[in-house]
């Protein structure tokens, strides 16, 4: 983010047990308004409260440096040990905490002054630690975005039709996919297993259809450029896709292959309940491609889905955008084809509830290939309330 000359990091982290369950929160807001540009909250597992806090300062100069690179940073704590020890007048004697310090060191740049506040003028990054602790919330969301750096309209808008194909041979004809993540689910904020045509499939909440409305109109001073919707047939997508068709006035056709990957007997279940009844199975499947739930899908058998489903859509949308309703997986599966990058990416992407991203594929020769460049990923509108920014499966 461009322009802004001093920004305000507030981090804070906890333990409930010390050392037990441990999560961070952190925020970066713009020092002139006041306004939050980013936010964090993050679960980290079995650590103290040091360290948690440590992780919190960590994660708040990271992105600081996404956001505002460049700019003076003061970060405000409650943690005393932090920011006297990052300020240098106490020493660092614990061994855990030193490599700690050393990464925090470096993260921040030269002239970060650090100020110590009391707890009730740091409850946004403790609220984001604890409903990372609650399951609320997961990873991080940039929620102000530059006109120049993100906008949506300009990732669009900036693709002309026809570009060279790999820079030689003649021109290939551009499809853009702009691709929107259904709306938070009562599973959502539980952060249950929510599969595709073969799940519970639970409707939108009411923060749901708000967040899918704000998206679609956030696409408004583009919608000529829109030829259709393409709707996963899960309920909580068809659901999205029918509001975002009111808001933009297109019609809705439906794209099996797009649905959500099938989470079999773990449907509707916790992480924590697929653990106690069936033990073993959520390791073997926690990072493997080929591992699928019982009598559900694996990430392997999802993705030959979402890619044959692609290839319809490319094909009936030709040289045009069209908006693409679907849901964590086959998002995650198209960015990944899209880079042309192996499938195991999935596992290092965050994915907001009703965010947006868009791709253009690019005709490449003769011989029916195509070949992908990513515009903008897991991008949300100016006015969306972080709070409502969950990522879960």
């Amino acid at each position: 983010m461009s322009g802004l000359e001093r920004v305000i990091v507030e981090a804070d982290g906890g333990s409930r047990g010390n050392p037990g369950p441990a999560s961070y929160g952190a925020l970066v807001r713009d020092a002139a308004s006041g306004d939050v540009l980013a936010e964090d909250g993050t679960p980290i597992g079995i650590a103290t409260n040091n360290v948690a806090e440590y992780s919190g300062l960590i994660a708040g100069l990271r992105l600081a440096a996404e956001v505002a690179p460049g700019a003076a940073i003061e970060v405000r704590m409650d943690s005393k040990l932090v920011v006297e020890q990052m300020s240098g007048r106490w020493q660092v004697k614990h061994p855990g905490m030193k490599p700690l310090f050393a990464e925090a060191r470096l993260l921040a740049p030269e002239g970060t002054t650090y100020v110590w506040v009391p707890r009730e003028q740091n409850k946004h990054a403790d609220r984001l630690a604890n409903e990372a602790l609650d399951g609320i919330r997961h990873g991080a969301t940039i929620t102000s975005r530059s006109e120049d750096e993100s906008s949506l309209i300009a990732s669009v808008e900036s693709v002309k039709g026809e570009v060279p194909a790999r820079g030689w041979g003649a021109p290939g004809a551009a499809t853009t996919l702009i691709l929107l993540r259904h709306g938070v689910t009562p599973h959502t904020a539980e952060k249950r297993f929510s599969g595709g045509l073969a799940s519970a499939n639970p409707p939108l909440s009411d923060d749901g259809r708000a967040q899918i409305r704000a998206a679609a109109e956030w696409l408004l001073p583009i919608k000529d450029r829109i030829a259709g919707i393409v709707s996963s047939p899960v309920r909580r997508t068809r659901e999205s896709a029918e509001i975002a068709a009111g808001v933009l006035g297109k019609e809705v056709a439906e794209e099996h292959g797009f649905a959500e990957m099938e989470f079999g007997e773990w449907d509707g279940l916790t992480f924590a309940e697929v653990g106690e009844r069936f033990p073993g199975e959520l390791e073997r499947w926690l990072g493997s491609l080929d591992e699928a739930p019982r009598g559900g899908e694996s990430l392997r058998a999802a993705e030959k889905r979402v890619l044959a489903g692609l290839d319809r859509v490319l094909d009936r949308f030709h040289g045009q955008t069209v908006l693409v309703v679907s849901h964590v997986t086959p998002i995650k599966a198209l960015v990944a084809r899209a880079l042309e990058s192996e499938l195991d990416a999935v596992y290092r992407m965050e994915l907001a509830p009703a965010s947006i991203s868009v791709i253009t594929f690019y005709d490449d020769g003769n011989d029916g290939s195509t070949r992908g460049s990513l515009r903008l990923f897991n991008a949300l509108p100016p006015s969306r309330d972080p709070i409502l920014t969950v990522s879960t499966w």
